[in-house]
């Protein structure tokens, strides 16, 4: 998103030092070479216009389409500003930061006598190899454990919704341990509603979560480069009608670098904002998300967001810019849908890689090598290094060996 101010932002500077990609701004254009304006115009609605709100499934909590993924955000003032402007649902994470992240978040709100304005989620994130190698008590109490100090980092005796963070087995829904801690935890009060979070398989954990009836809020990827994805459109619908209410996340993850690895008659579709709005609200055109939580960082960025809040309907220049056919052809993102593992003779879990990428470009180092601290040994990017030529491929437009060699580059 571009900040209408035109400072240099965070995200803008740590993208352009890393690769000299330019400002990541996100795809644009509404024509190959065409100059794009702003998303805003005559068709606009205006800022006095309520924020559009959905109920978020059996939960009753009601928030507007528009939230705020705080991971990548390092000022509250943004947060205070975001709570200004009408969002108020939070999604944080334990691990993000280090817990700095839910610190600032609770700060905040507890500066402005906010907490029972404000809807927060949080998430527990133990890597799938712990998970595997703890006992179900054991599990269990390091589950609570981490819960418990995410609790105090929010100042705050409970959280509206808790994640498990990271499904990509669908077993793990129902692994002992986790069960037992999120049960306790809501009897004890110390969250309102459970619910997980998945970047891989989603499809099969949307429907096992339907089938249990057990987890109350799923937070997973949807955005326009899933616009064909009729099977997982399906199981979004199927959850929901159990009453399941669905956080998107990654609504708007066509970032400016992916043009690196396009051909240049399609590289002009990444410049501009207009893409921010227009794929944010086709996200949100789809019944079955209750809000979307962009990682906004700069305050342009937020001011962007919140205008789709107000209004579900395209400009002109929106609808002209999703109908062009070139706009899918220029799409390079991954998916996370693990075509690409068989491709890779050492058997390395590269969608987990790509995730890994996405986050050393956001940017978000710091959550990069955690990312890949929780893969084990013989699928993490260890057993890239030997490798002069990477085989693994992708279906679609994702240059799998070039994203992994940039991860070599600055986190080996």
């Amino acid at each position: 998103m571009a900040d209408s101010r035109r400072t240099l932002n965070r995200r803008e500077f740590m993208s352009r030092t890393l690769t000299g990609a330019g400002a990541a701004a996100v795809l644009g254009g509404a024509g190959l070479g065409a100059a794009v304006p702003s998303a805003r115009g005559s068709s606009s609605p205006s800022p006095d216009t309520p924020l559009i709100t959905r109920t978020l499934g059996r939960t009753g909590i009601m928030i507007p389409v528009v939230s705020m993924g705080v991971m990548n955000a390092d000022n509250p003032e943004l947060v205070r500003r975001a709570f200004e402007l009408g969002i108020r649902h939070f999604d944080t994470a334990a691990g993000y930061w280090r817990g700095k992240n839910e610190e600032m978040v609770g700060s905040v709100l507890a500066e402005l006598k906010a907490r029972d304005q404000a809807v927060i989620a949080t998430k527990v994130n133990i890597p799938p190899a712990r998970r595997e190698s703890l006992s179900a008590a054991g599990l269990k109490e390091a589950f609570i454990r981490v819960a418990e100090g995410s609790l105090k980092r929010l100042k705050t005796d409970y959280v509206d919704i808790l994640y498990i963070h990271d499904v990509s087995r669908v077993e793990d829904l129902g692994r002992p341990g986790f069960l037992e801690a999120l049960s306790e935890l809501k009897a004890q009060k110390k969250t309102r509603f459970v619910g997980f979070s998945t970047h891989q398989n989603m499809g099969p954990a949307l429907d096992e979560a339907a089938r249990t009836g057990f987890y109350d809020v799923i937070l997973a990827s949807w955005n326009y480069a899933l616009a064909g994805a009729a099977d997982l459109r399906r199981s979004y619908e199927n959850a929901v009608a159990k009453g399941i209410g669905i956080i998107a996340m990654k609504t708007q993850c066509m970032q400016s670098w992916y043009k690196e690895e396009l051909p240049p008659e399609l590289q002009s579709y990444y410049g501009g904002a207009i893409i921010q709005t227009a794929v944010l609200k086709w996200a949100l055109r789809n019944g079955f998300i209750t809000s979307a939580v962009p990682g906004f960082t700069a305050f342009g960025q937020l001011e962007e967001d919140i205008t789709v809040a107000r209004g579900l309907d395209y400009t002109d220049r929106e609808k002209e810019f999703l109908a062009d056919r070139n706009i899918k052809l220029a799409m390079a993102n991954c998916v996370q849908c693990g075509a690409c593992r068989p491709t890779c003779p050492h058997g390395v879990d590269t969608p987990t890689l790509m995730r890994a990428h996405m986050y050393l470009r956001y940017p978000n180092v710091f959550q990069a090598r955690e990312t890949l601290a929780a893969l084990p040994g013989d699928g993490g990017l260890g057993r890239c290094v030997s490798c002069e030529a990477c085989t693994a491929r992708c279906r679609g437009r994702v240059d799998i060996g070039k994203r992994i060699g940039q991860l070599k580059l600055h986190l080996v």
